[in-house]
């Protein structure tokens, strides 16, 4: 049994803990170059500001040691002394106590005004001098450097540094929340679109990711809605095409059972259930075919075919079926051969699933032409029939599953609407294009185009 996974670990692993993370790590890294930018330049500043200071005193203490009498200089030494600043006099050439560098005292007495730093009793200082009226005199201060600066810089500077980390930290903080939300909610979306429910929607806001997160969710939330409607109205489509056969081959097996169907009528009632038992089954095919379509699945023999054989020998397999009472069959062919590479049986079942739709709704009479040509592009053959047709609307949506069938189905006789979405795929799957549109003979115009086969 494994341990549960402690809760700070756990946050951090998210992307609003990473986010806190990344914006607390660079708030630190700002802080700490800012200290060692800073402070080095707030240490010379001040350094500068204490040398500048020391040579202004140097100036004045040149002009009062030089007008003041003995006593009132014992104080200005004094006084110097109470700041921690040190004065030396040069006379003559000659400092009267040890300690300063001999390159200073020689400066000054040569009437030079002298700025630097050096090393007194074993102490870094700065030093300020300035000659004084007279022969190789002068007057020279120093004040001990600050080397403690920067520290003192940092004490009083670590609470603006501080303030500025825990700003940071919350930035970040408010940053991943406005970050997460939207990602947290396209989650909770996302597991209820899962779990069925195709009414969840997201508003859509900025930033502008995510508001094209929320709408692929909103668009894919409305194409499953509309996806699943309409696989509902085919279930319910296809479970009655299905059960109409079934009844009737009941209704005549009960018949038969409870001898109701004499000697005479046995034959009849076969012949009625074989064809209901032949519906079901073509039925049946289609969903497996159109199943295996979709799976990608669907075996095909492409080899070089001849059209015009193709669909001559489809018209001779339907004109017993178009006799007397059906429509007037007529098979237009060319002279010359239409050679394409395809699947002679696949088209074959995309002519016979033409026809039957045609032979559904074709008036008897009526013309239903099978005719085939040479195109621009591939060879073309045409399904038309001078049946009821389609309006402009039904062909945006012929080769749809179940459209059609929906839309007719108490209009006028109807198949199971698998038919011509059958088609389209298998079409599609052989490389070809097949169009809807208004024939000639005033009905339904179908066109399979299939590319030529390549010439050597």
């Amino acid at each position: 049994m494994g341990s549960a996974t402690p809760p700070m670990r756990r946050f951090f692993s998210t992307l609003a803990g990473r986010t806190v993370l990344v914006t607390a790590a660079t708030a630190v890294v700002a802080v700490i170059i800012t200290a060692l930018v800073a402070l080095p330049i707030a240490a010379r500043s001040a350094n500068n500001a204490a040398r500048v200071e020391l040579m202004e005193k140097s100036k004045l203490a040149v002009e009062l040691l030089s007008a003041e009498k003995p006593a009132p200089r014992a104080r200005i030494v004094e006084r110097l002394r109470e700041n921690d600043i040190d004065i030396y006099l040069v006379r003559r050439g000659v400092v009267d106590r040890p300690g300063l560098p001999t390159r200073v005292i020689e400066q000054v007495a040569a009437g030079a005004v002298v700025e630097t730093r050096g090393v007194v009793g074993g102490r870094t200082v700065l030093i300020a001098g300035s000659p004084l009226r007279g022969n190789n005199s002068g007057v020279v201060l120093t004040r001990p450097a600050l080397p403690g600066t920067a520290g003192r810089v940092l004490s009083g500077v670590w609470v603006a540094l501080l303030a500025g980390l825990l700003g940071g930290v919350g930035a970040g903080a408010l940053l991943a929340h406005f970050t997460a939300r939207p990602l947290r909610q396209a989650a909770v979306a996302a597991g209820r679109l899962s779990a069925g429910d195709r009414s969840v929607r997201l508003a859509v806001r900025p930033p502008v990711e995510a508001a094209e997160l929320a709408s692929a969710l909103n668009q894919l939330g409305a194409a499953l809605q509309i996806s699943e409607g309409r696989e509902r109205d085919f279930l319910l489509s296809v479970s009655h095409e299905l059960r109409t056969p079934l009844a009737t081959i009941r209704g005549y097996a009960e018949a038969l059972a409870d001898g109701v169907v004499d000697a005479e009528g046995a034959p009849k009632a076969g012949e009625t259930m074989l064809a209901e038992a032949d519906r079901l089954d073509r039925l049946i095919s289609d969903l497996l075919v159109l199943s295996r379509l979709e799976a990608a699945d669907l075996p095909v023999d492409v080899v070089r075919v001849d059209l015009v054989d193709v669909v001559g020998a489809a018209g001779e397999a339907w004109a017993p079926r178009c006799g007397s009472d059906g429509p007037r069959l007529s098979v237009e062919l060319p002279e010359t051969p239409i050679v394409v590479d395809t699947d002679p049986g696949r088209i074959r079942q995309v002519i016979d699933g033409l026809c039957e739709n045609a032979l559904r709704v074709v008036p008897a009479g009526a013309p239903l032409v099978l005719a085939v040509r040479a195109g621009e592009h591939g060879g073309v053959v045409e399904i038309r029939d001078g049946g009821p047709g389609f309006t402009d609307d039904d062909l945006a949506v012929a080769f749809q599953r179940g459209a059609l069938q929906q839309r007719y189905r108490h209009v006028r006789k109807t198949g199971s609407g698998l038919g011509l979405a059958l088609a389209a795929r298998l079409v599609s799957r052989l490389g070809g294009t097949i169009e809807a549109g208004h024939a000639p003979e005033g009905g339904a115009m179908f066109t399979v185009i299939l590319p030529y086969a390549p010439r050597t």
